[in-house]
């Protein structure tokens, strides 16, 4: 289960997550900060990632495309950093069973 997680949300998630969600990546890593998210889409797609974002424009695309990739809408608006780790932690298996999902293209998580 690897997650791309979105110019929004620190890198410094990366390695909390690392133990539970191994070959995550942020965009900034994969060269893709300030990218159109028509190329943050294709390139999780082709990389066999699931986007977590907090931006809504990757909402409508979950919809009308569906998957791959999976998207995962982090609905917490401004937050500290450690309330998105957490969030990403505590909620690994109901993201587990997204991921594995053959129909689901879109998880929204909130506090």
């Amino acid at each position: 289960m690897k997650l791309l997680l979105d110019e929004n949300i620190s890198d410094r998630v990366v390695p909390q997550i690392a133990d539970l969600f191994p070959g995550s990546t942020h965009i900034k890593s994969v060269g893709l900060k300030e990218a159109a998210d028509s190329v943050v889409w294709d390139w999780a797609q082709q990389h066999g990632f699931a986007i977590a974002s907090k931006d809504t424009d990757f909402y409508p695309r979950a919809i009308v495309f569906g998957h791959p990739p999976k998207f995962i809408w982090l609905r917490v608006g401004n937050c500290p950093t450690s309330l998105i780790t957490n969030l990403l932690r505590s909620r690994y298996e109901i993201i587990r069973q997204f991921i594995e999902s053959e129909t689901e293209s879109l998880l929204i998580l909130e506090r």
